[in-house]
């Protein structure tokens, strides 16, 4: 009775109440995979404009399998977690060259892509195929944990457990994606986070989060994020009218980014002398060349487990690097726009009110 309530009450809401993106009514399962990795952690608003310029920039699977790296890194600078950009044009290329340009169209098939889970796939599973796969995202678990009212941790094995198979079991098979879609929206915009809609919801009367009055408790969670802080000294330097830079590869944020020479430290740097005697010194040819012009503020970027402060130490020098033993090399100054750099480095190249000190 419960679970027949619940699913007529929101599709009713939902003819009233959908959003209208371009990726809703969608069929095309490359540009349903396209919008789900851009979505995956990003709320709609900053989401929508980077659909946009994928989608017109690169309109079919095979156009971005054949461009560069560095071009889809470029597009998506700004949206974070760069990993999904990388995978993304991972599984462009392995469609375009391995599945000859056909985007697989069974959930399992789907899900053996590389970036795609279980709730990506079921999307694009859904969304494109109209296969009958309930979608479990943050907005499905906050409304099925507070009108069901389930106590399990949305984060345990348990809990996930659960709420997938309630997920499941709800979902309306003659219209899966409208379901998912249905159930979705109204997480994001009327059973939200914080004020959620109470007062005006069509389910309140058999809510049990609301009669116990645990709306505001549930979802409940057993982990805390713990962010641990890095502090980034980057150094500018710059030889007339080249400045030099390197690509982020290894395992860390923002692997495939570009960005300047680093020292990363114990704490933010106040000192020069401090600085001299960083490791990253001993690879320039002769530090006695460069002369100290100006030192940033502190800029700060959180990230999902981290919090990175960074400090810009800029440098005129007549020979830094010798970039033919370093993983170093020039770029025109003019040309810096062309590089997809982390936020924290674009904050800094576009902050013209920057506050700078001689040292």
């Amino acid at each position: 009775m419960r679970k027949q309530f619940f699913a007529k009450k929101l599709m009713e809401w939902f003819s009233k109440n959908h959003r209208p993106f371009p990726w809703k009514e969608e069929k095309n399962p490359y540009l349903v995979w396209l919008s789900e990795i851009i979505l995956q952690q990003t709320r709609v608003s900053q989401g929508l404009p980077y659909f946009e310029r994928f989608r017109e920039k690169y309109p079919t699977v095979k156009a971005l399998a054949d461009a560069s790296e560095d071009a889809v890194m470029k597009l998506w600078e700004g949206l974070g977690y760069y990993s999904r950009a990388r995978n993304l044009h991972f599984t462009a290329k392995y469609i375009a060259d391995e599945l000859e340009g056909v985007f697989p169209s069974t959930y399992e098939e789907i899900l053996a892509l590389k970036g795609v889970g279980p709730y990506t796939a079921a999307a694009i599973a859904s969304f494109a195929f109209d296969l009958p796969h309930a979608v479990v995202d943050g907005n499905v678990y906050r409304v099925l944990t507070r009108f069901f009212g389930i106590e399990q941790a949305i984060d345990s094995t348990a809990g996930k457990k659960v709420l997938g198979e309630l997920a499941q079991d709800l979902l309306d098979h003659a219209q899966p994606a409208r379901f998912n879609q249905a159930i979705m929206d109204f997480g994001a915009t009327h059973c939200t986070p914080s004020n959620p809609k109470c007062g005006l919801c069509p389910m309140r009367e058999h809510c049990l989060a609301f009669r116990k009055k645990l709306v505001e408790k549930l979802p409940l969670k057993s982990k805390r994020i713990v962010r641990r802080e890095r502090f980034f000294n980057y150094l500018i330097i710059n030889e007339e009218e080249n400045i030099f830079l390197r690509k982020r590869t290894k395992k860390d944020i923002w692997q495939g980014l570009y960005e300047f020479p680093l020292y990363e430290s114990e704490s933010l740097l106040e000192e020069k002398e401090m600085l001299f005697q960083s490791p990253v010194f001993q690879e320039i040819s002769d530090p006695s060349t460069l002369q100290l012009v100006r030192v940033s503020k502190a800029f700060r970027q959180i990230l999902s487990h981290q919090k990175i402060v960074a400090r810009f130490w800029e440098f005129d020098s007549c020979r830094a690097f010798d970039t033919g033993k370093s993983a170093y090399f020039k770029a025109e100054r003019k040309n810096l726009s062309k590089f997809a750099f982390p936020k924290i480095i674009d904050w800094y190249l576009r902050d013209k009110s920057l506050t700078l000190k001689l040292l």
